[in-house]
């Protein structure tokens, strides 16, 4: 073999490791190649491998159906955006930081935004001053469900050289949690709601006030008539009269309620009262209805309570509260009055509970017994009728007595636990209707602010 021939075998040597090295590099990186396809294949849900083609190719072809699906989702959301542009209702949608993403006709218009004020995500409170919205929005992300807010909004222009006057009205707003820490808002413009309440409520206190009148001189010729008419006669003149003072009597609960109307006025008079004692007087006042259906009270709380409050008022709301539990008790029963003081949100408050022994609320009748005439379930109030027959039939017998029988509550107008409202709210209150989870009867809660307390003993 000469020289040439080893160069020659030499180099082909050469050429063939160096083949083998490039198609074993090759071949690496073919394998690394299709296993990072596998792996992308890998990332998109519902995508089944397909042997027959390549690794390239399958991930083409999902990533064309991935453009095909947002395209599609991308037409979906314009469509539905283009619906709440039309929707007579507001909506916004702010992000996990509380920035503003996208917000229809109606929100700019109640909320006073401009168009360019959202183009780019900015944070709520600086494109809307508007604290109670924040706060619906973060009381929405922190329980992860549907949250509920009334305010008046007043729009303010951040431009102290271009002040412009705007007038401020009551909004509904509705917050709910969407992906990825985003709430979505829907806003109702209540106005009109507040008009025709107005008006409702001015068109029933005028009607009260020209009944006065006449209701007064009725009563007083009924009274005149008791002792001159023959005796096979006067039953029918003490049901007259009954229902006279009856009538009297709702007339005068619709006239307080119209002096509690929130802006008409302020509670006056307020002075330190001791509920505890109070609570007692109040039974005292129920005591003859309560005595007849053998009914007892059962008071737990502290030996002395002393508020600020207005005692008139407080009076009438314990009264209220109270002969409502009498009423719809069945005889020999129970009722339960609490007070004590409890943490609320961000300071403490008062809270009193009334309790009854009767089959409590329906539940569609919850969201409505604090409404002004509205008459709840027709069952309660047939077993509180029941319950109540003999203890009307011995009053009706009696001589002198339906004036006696139609001050205690019951007569059914649906003001009872309205006034009850509207006096709470009035000292700056809530309320509450439940139905108790053990007792079964209807659970009353009223809670009032922690810094009209004076002392506790």
């Amino acid at each position: 073999m000469t020289l040439g021939d080893l160069e020659a075998m030499v180099m082909l040597l050469s050429f063939l490791v160096g083949l083998a090295i490039g198609l074993i590099a090759l071949v690496t990186n073919q394998r690394r190649c299709d296993a990072k396809l596998r792996r992308l294949l890998g990332r998109l849900e519902d995508r089944q491998p397909i042997p027959a083609l390549g690794y390239d190719a399958q991930l083409a072809s999902a990533i064309g159906e991935r453009q095909a699906q947002l395209e599609a989702l991308t037409i979906e959301v314009q469509s539905l955006r283009q619906l709440l542009q039309q929707a007579p209702v507001g909506y916004l949608q702010v992000d996990e930081e509380s920035r503003l993403l996208w917000c229809n006709t109606k929100a700019q218009e109640f909320l006073d935004i401009d168009q360019g004020e959202y183009a780019q995500p900015r944070l709520l409170l600086a494109v809307v001053r508007s604290y109670e919205l924040d706060q619906l929005i973060e009381r929405t992300r922190q329980t992860a469900r549907l949250c509920e807010a009334s305010w008046t909004f007043n729009s303010i222009s951040t431009d102290p050289f271009n002040y412009l006057e705007r007038p401020a009205y009551p909004l509904q707003g509705y917050g709910f949690p969407l992906p990825d820490g985003q709430i979505g808002v829907f806003l109702e413009n209540k106005q009109e709601a507040v008009l025709l309440a107005q008006q409702r409520d001015r068109w029933i206190s005028d009607v009260a006030h020209e009944l006065k009148t006449p209701l007064t001189s009725i009563r007083l010729v009924a009274e005149t008539l008791q002792s001159r008419v023959a005796p096979n006669l006067l039953t029918w003149v003490d049901r007259l009269l009954k229902e006279v003072i009856r009538l009297s009597l709702l007339v005068d609960d619709v006239l307080k309620m119209s002096s509690l109307e929130p802006g008409r006025s302020q509670v006056q008079n307020e002075s330190d009262i001791d509920l505890v004692p109070l609570i007692q007087t109040v039974w005292q006042g129920v005591e003859p209805l309560a005595k007849l259906k053998q009914l007892a009270l059962d008071y737990n709380g502290p030996e002395r309570m002393v508020l600020t409050v207005n005692a008139t008022l407080m009076h009438g709301i314990l009264f209220n509260l109270l002969s409502n539990a009498v009423k719809y008790s069945p005889t020999q029963q129970t009722i339960f009055a609490r007070l004590s003081l409890v943490e609320g949100a961000g300071a403490d408050e008062i809270l009193l509970e009334v309790i009854d022994a009767g089959q409590g609320f329906a539940e569609k009748d919850l969201p409505h017994v604090f409404d002004r005439f509205y008459r709840g379930d027709l069952s309660r109030s047939r077993e509180a009728s029941v319950g109540n027959a003999s203890a009307d039939d011995s009053a009706d017998n009696a001589p002198g007595s339906a004036a006696s029988a139609a001050v205690l509550p019951g007569s059914g107008s649906g003001l009872g636990l309205a006034i009850v409202r509207q006096v709470v709210e009035a000292h700056q209150g809530r309320v509450e209707a439940r139905n108790h989870p053990e007792l079964g009867g209807a659970w009353l809660r009223v809670w009032l602010p922690g810094k009209r307390l004076i002392s506790l003993t």
